[in-house]
């Protein structure tokens, strides 16, 4: 991780790799019926496979409820960049 930097409008304060999963994370059906809409059926299996570690909860989570978090900024080159504030 590293300091806050300023990326566009929103201020970054983490940059968090993203892991492979151990395991395949079951993803709650209601938010992915709403990613049906942005990303692909095959998208949305492979992004299950992955997570980060996420500073704001303080764990492990799925890669695609990080996705859906109001505090994602962007993934780019297998780093996500979160604004780091309270949920």
């Amino acid at each position: 991780m590293l300091g806050a930097r300023r990326l566009g409008e929103a201020e970054v304060k983490y940059q968090v790799n993203v892991i492979p999963a151990p395991r395949r994370f079951r993803i709650p059906k209601n938010i992915q019926d709403e990613l049906k809409g942005a990303l692909g059926k095959s998208m949305i299996s492979r992004l299950k496979k992955e997570a980060v570690e996420c500073p704001v909860q303080g764990k492990v989570v799925p890669f695609l409820l990080c996705y859906t978090c109001k505090n994602f900024v962007r993934r780019y080159k297998g780093r996500v960049y979160c604004r780091g504030l309270p949920l």
